[in-house]
């Protein structure tokens, strides 16, 4: 299994490239950064059911894509990604040139990892409707597909309408960068086997490698979808060797480790413990 970290990259904890630079030295694959463009005053109010303080660290993230490039830059095989983009957020003409760009600026280390968002008020900021945001984020993705792939690309939908238009550079990975999708749900998994590369779940709530594995390849298999074709990257990954191996073992293929603090100290002293999950 590939090993990687999430790091919500702020002005406050360790820059993002020397973190990028300590994890290419101690083997490990990969940093997905998480994104929120902003988050309202109020929203502690709706945070897990208004039970506890939402972090701190929600409010102090870094736009992805600027410190995926910043990690890209300072490292050579690094693969680099988002975990999560908002996408419904996101103009998709917009986004689909920054994903190209980031993924030739990269060298093809890029993977998109997607969501749908969870917090009312930020989507409302941003015109988007909490009932119509996997909708939304369907038409953001075929879209995008489209000016990644096209010459001269066009797209006619409910929420996204553009006539024949070029958009350079393509990406470097053809036909595009990893499309993850975020999502413990079976409606998740008709999404990711309709439009997607792979799957990206969240070990909580009693979920179990191996039953999560059979759902994605039933799933799969009843839209006539290989499901050989579709990857899995778990979102926290329990941080140790059993549960690693159990996660390998179910067909995992990238596990992600979530550090215990945004202290220097403590993130160095984590990544040395990380790097001894590394097969």
């Amino acid at each position: 299994m590939k090993i990687g970290v999430i790091f919500p990259a702020s002005d406050r904890g360790m820059p993002v490239t020397e973190l990028a630079r300590e994890l290419e030295a101690r083997g490990l694959e990969s940093v997905f950064i998480p994104e929120h463009t902003h988050i309202p005053v109020d929203s502690e109010k709706t945070f897990r059911g208004g039970v506890g303080r939402m972090p701190r660290s929600y409010a102090e993230m870094m736009d992805p894509f600027i410190a995926c490039m910043a990690a890209a830059s300072a490292t050579k095989k690094l693969i680099v990604g988002t975990g999560i983009c908002l996408v419904p957020q996101h103009d998709p003409i917009v986004l689909a040139k920054t994903v190209a760009s980031l993924d030739v600026l990269s060298g093809g280390r890029f993977v998109l990892g997607m969501g749908g968002g969870w917090n009312i008020g930020e989507m409302n900021n941003h015109r988007v409707a909490y009932e119509t945001r996997f909708a939304q984020l369907r038409e953001h993705v075929l879209a995008m597909k489209k000016l990644w792939t096209e010459e001269e690309a066009e797209y006619h939908g409910e929420f996204i309408d553009f006539d024949p238009v070029w958009s350079l550079p393509k990406p470097m990975q053809k036909p595009h960068p990893p499309l993850l999708l975020g999502g413990e749900t079976d409606h998740t998994l008709h999404r990711v086997v309709e439009y997607c590369d792979g799957w990206f779940p969240r070990p909580t709530h009693g979920f179990d490698p191996e039953e999560g594995m059979a759902r994605l390849r039933r799933i799969a298999e009843e839209a006539n979808r290989d499901p050989a074709s579709l990857s899995v990257t778990v979102f926290r990954l329990p941080p140790n060797i059993a549960e690693v191996e159990r996660y390998a073992e179910a067909g995992i293929e990238r596990g992600l480790l979530q550090f215990n603090s945004l202290k220097r100290d403590i993130i160095l002293q984590d990544l040395d413990e990380f790097a001894g999950l590394i097969n």
